[in-house]
């Protein structure tokens, strides 16, 4: 049996709340109405049910009897997100790497997907990628 997730949040650690948010709604991605801004937080919705949360790492550290791993050694995730063009992925890759990211690899070609990725402010991987749906089923 499937669960079903009205609403999907996830937390990551950023060293700078504020620079996060502005890196983040630069790319296009809007601030959360329901969850107040503070100096430990602020949500940006990503997609029409899936948030992140970015919270200061002091604050992070306090949610978990777990040590958060060091994003410029380590990768503990990779964040993926689909668009609906390639234009789009380049779009969003280029402009994070024009506000302070960094590349994660070259674009990629697989025929049914497309794919190119960032490192975020704070060494988070983001994969962007588009479907074609066509080449996917052909």
């Amino acid at each position: 049996m499937a669960l079903t997730s009205a609403f999907t949040s996830f937390n990551l650690p950023v060293t700078n709340v504020e620079q996060s948010k502005t890196f983040f709604t630069r790319l296009g991605f809007g601030l959360s109405p329901q969850f107040p801004e503070n100096e430990t937080s602020a949500a940006i919705v990503i997609g029409d049910n899936l948030q992140v949360m970015l919270i200061h790492q002091a604050f992070f550290n306090t949610l978990t009897e777990k040590e958060s791993v060091d994003t410029s050694k380590y990768a503990q995730m990779t964040i993926a997100l689909a668009f609906e063009s390639r234009e789009k992925v380049d779009e969003i890759v280029n402009t994070a790497v024009s506000l302070g990211g960094k590349l994660h690899a070259e674009p990629e070609d697989y025929g049914s997907m497309y794919h190119w990725g960032f490192v975020d402010l704070d060494g988070h991987l983001w994969a962007i990628n588009c479907m074609n749906m066509d080449a996917a089923q052909g």
